[in-house]
């Protein structure tokens, strides 16, 4: 009873002014490699039900102007990034002799957004529940590193909200990892790098796509399905819905929401640090893990050259 009790009370301190979105992730890591995670079944579904949930509250802080504003700076660097990180994941994995269908995982998941894209696209090549576990675990551990490292290079090199908000959401794979890095940095970062994630998740349902059918032409009778993320669809009506809303509506109200969705965000964090294991870590292997590395690093040190240079 005492580790749900003390579950309960680290939710409610990070939900506190002396939580954040990386401290979050740190308590939910410190737990599960400790004492262990009291609420196992919070993992999977519900976690990801809350952070799908909480991107699309996140809308109603935004309006269809700053969502073009953020598009429109993001968009080159979006489609030049996606589809050389893939060229770039695939040939890392050959050399590194990495199995292909975690190769494409891995690759996938740096490319556009994570483990939902993992998740996608691992129905389409038929990807074995090891391999699926090998990816996301690698992409994990990249994930944690990044939510505490990209702000402090970003304050170390004096990035403005708008450069750092396009930066995150081209070099940090999770959408969850995104946003708590960008609200670690401020609002206008957060805008900009929710915007221009949710853009690049767009390519989820494309990518799984080619994956699948270069998959089933070298395996003519596979059965290959595609995920599709809906939530982005409702968080596109949510800032229609803030940017046309009656003027009798007070602000303060979708500053509400915001918070909540601030609020859902760092518990999702949280979760996410709880559901790594002992056993996860076990599954992971060095070789994915060095093409998940040396692929992150690359596209980071790219993506962070062209924001000083475009942005």
């Amino acid at each position: 009873m005492w580790q749900k009790a003390l579950f309960i009370l680290l939710i409610i301190f990070i939900l506190s002014p002396y939580g954040s979105p990386p401290l979050a992730l740190a308590l939910g890591l410190a737990m599960a490699l400790t004492i262990g995670n009291p609420f196992p079944h919070l993992n999977g579904t519900p976690t990801r039900i809350l952070l799908q949930t909480s991107v699309i509250l996140l809308g109603f802080g935004m309006n269809l102007k700053s969502i073009y504003e953020a598009g429109k700076d993001g968009i080159v660097l979006t489609i030049a990034t996606i589809f050389g990180t893939l060229a770039l994941g695939y040939a890392i994995g050959k050399l590194l002799k990495v199995r292909g269908r975690i190769s494409a995982l891995i690759s996938t998941g740096t490319a556009i957004c994570g483990g939902s894209a993992i998740a996608a696209a691992a129905p389409g090549i038929e990807a074995e529940p090891e391999q699926i576990s090998i990816s996301l675990a690698t992409v994990f551990v990249l994930n944690a590193i990044a939510l505490f490292l990209f702000p402090f290079i970003g304050h170390q090199l004096n990035l403005s909200q708008h450069q750092f908000g396009i930066w995150s959401a081209i070099a940090i794979h999770d959408t969850s990892s995104v946003v708590g890095a960008a609200a670690a940095y401020g609002a206008e970062a957060l805008s900009t790098a929710t915007t221009v994630k949710l853009a690049r998740a767009l390519w989820i349902a494309p990518v799984a796509l080619m994956l699948m059918l270069l998959y089933r032409r070298r395996y003519p009778n596979a059965k290959a399905k595609i995920a599709i993320p809906w939530f982005i669809g409702l968080f596109l009506l949510a800032v229609v819905a803030r940017t046309y809303a009656p003027l009798w509506i007070q602000p303060s109200f979708f500053e509400a929401i915001v918070n909540l969705a601030k609020a859902g965000m760092t518990v999702t964090l949280f979760l996410i640090g709880t559901s790594l294991t002992l056993e996860s870590i076990a599954t992971t292997r060095w070789r994915p893990l060095i093409q998940g590395a040396i692929l992150w690093i690359i596209v980071s040190i790219v993506s962070l050259a062209a924001v000083l240079w475009l942005v």
